[in-house]
């Protein structure tokens, strides 16, 4: 089968052909023709199949029938015939980037936004009018309440990666989007997996959709080797740098579950001579877009990342990936894993697993029903004890704390609970006085003379009482001898009403 039996007209198909493919994956070779249809479509495959072109090809051929312009329709200002959402920034730009590669030869005119970048240019770009739109949906919506873009004409809708909005928190976002949108349009659903929050939102926005799923739920691609590394928290560093030194890989993804663990394992390659950036949600747009492309360019060797990275990212024939630490959620493994052996190539996914990760791997292999292989750590130097000491692991999501505010354990010492930087000395045993504090003489020295008062009672000094207290019920009675005046004979200054609700 090629894809010019799909449907597809001869610009699209040489489009393709020079991009290195020939023939259309299965999820290609079925969506494609239900797409030209004008069907809803609703799509599970497994990442790396080829759902972008999926779309994108038929989307293209849709806008220009047979590789011309459509001559029924002309774009106006600020609309848009195309809409595709997708959960994140880097997403969304790979997406926008197959439409501008698939339709090269053609006169179409397309658009990315999304957050962590001005929108003044993005406006610009809107602003004629345009045939595809892709977008992330707070800084759409962001655009759209500024009256930048017209979503009211909008022919074809795609979720992309719809399970990962959901996931992310994006479904109210979405469903406003939506609310924007023309009810007799063309939806087409694309999600890793068919899971209850993704069938009920296709049952409220899909119109007899086509159901796709090429392959089971959570299957891993069968040309990616697995291996799982058990070693001790504060080796992984040690260990990754031993893996990629050793086995002289030149492009590793690696993955990390927090920010701050993803800056300090690419600082500490970085140390070590091994070139490596990292790329997660703290950084600029700017940085993250320099650091991607860097990477896919051969540029810099090692990419460390937090899963916002593993959905969607299409790295051309990237060869190894890297979990140092499990994701907390088993189906984050896949679409980890599923950045190595795209579109039938081979690939190799590693895994290091501490002790404290062993359910997690459990989690993983219940989930996608196979034992993943265990490697062997022949040649592999534990680091010696001071380093250990600069490479404190990450603390697991619920794993207990350390340090302040931790209970003492049962039988700990007297000092168990005392706050770090208290001394353990036990304090003096001098005797307490019997007497009570009141009866105590403070001092030997005679109490101080009462000071006068000599504000007036006046209506004016009545007032400014008022004031000082907060604008309060202030009582009318005189001060008493032991009353405080106020400094010098300046009035006091007024405070709010704020100061007394």
């Amino acid at each position: 089968m090629s894809f010019a039996t799909l449907g597809l007209s001869d610009v699209l198909v040489r489009a393709v052909a020079a991009t290195g493919y020939t023939s259309p994956t299965p999820v290609q070779a079925q969506a494609i023709p239900a797409v030209l249809e004008g069907r809803d479509l609703m799509v599970a495959a497994q990442t790396g199949t080829g759902k972008t072109a999926g779309f994108a090809l038929p989307i293209i051929e849709k806008l220009f029938p047979g590789g011309h312009p459509d001559s029924t329709h002309r774009r106006t200002p600020k609309q848009v015939r195309v809409l595709v959402l997708t959960p994140t920034r880097e997403l969304a730009a790979q997406v926008h980037e197959s439409f501008v590669t698939y339709g090269g030869e053609l006169p179409m005119k397309t658009a990315c936004v999304f957050g962590g970048v001005g929108a003044n240019p993005q406006m610009k770009a809107i602003a004629p009018g345009l045939d595809v739109l892709v977008a992330c949906p707070g800084r759409l919506l962001d655009l759209v309440g500024q009256r930048a873009v017209d979503l009211s004409k909008v022919e074809i809708l795609v979720l992309d990666e719809a399970d990962r909005m959901l996931d992310m928190g994006f479904v109210h976002d979405v469903k406003k989007v939506i609310a924007k949108l023309p009810s007799q349009r063309q939806t087409l659903l694309f999600s890793a997996t068919f899971s209850k929050d993704i069938t009920d939102l296709a049952n409220k926005l899909l119109d007899n959709p086509a159901r796709i799923q090429v392959t089971p739920p959570n299957t891993t691609v069968e040309r990616i080797s697995q291996t799982v590394y058990r070693v001790p928290a504060g080796h992984k560093r040690a260990l990754v740098a031993h893996l990629i030194t050793m086995g002289a890989w030149e492009q590793v993804l690696v993955f990390t579950r927090t920010k701050h663990g993803a800056n300090r394992l690419a600082e500490y390659l970085d140390k070590n001579g091994l070139p490596a950036a990292a790329i997660h949600g703290n950084k600029s747009q700017s940085a993250r877009t320099k650091a991607l492309a860097d990477f896919k360019a051969n540029k810099l060797r090692i990419l460390v990342a937090t899963d916002i990275a593993a959905r969607g990212l299409d790295i051309d024939q990237l060869p190894h990936v890297v979990n140092f630490e499990l994701p907390n959620v088993s189906e984050d493994y896949v679409h980890r894993i599923g950045r190595t052996g795209r579109a039938g190539r081979s690939g190799g996914a590693v895994s290091l697993v501490s002790p404290d990760e062993e359910k997690l791997l459990k989690a993983i292999e219940r989930m996608t029903k196979q034992q993943i292989d265990e490697g062997t750590l022949e040649g592999f130097e534990p680091p010696a004890q001071g380093e250990l000491n600069s490479d404190r692991p990450e603390r697991a999501r619920g794993a207990p704390s350390s340090g302040r505010g931790q209970r003492p354990a049962a039988g700990a010492g007297a000092g168990a609970g005392r706050g770090q930087g208290r001394s353990d000395k036990p304090r003096s045993e001098k005797p307490r006085s019997d007497k009570p504090r009141s009866d105590r003489p403070r001092s030997n020295q005679p109490p101080r003379a009462a000071r006068p008062n000599s504000e007036p009672q006046d209506s004016v000094s009545e007032e400014r009482r008022h004031q000082a207290n907060g604008n309060k019920s202030a009582p009318s009675t005189p001060r008493t001898e032991n009353s405080r005046k106020p400094a010098g004979n300046r009035p006091q200054r007024e405070k709010p009403a704020l100061f007394g609700r």
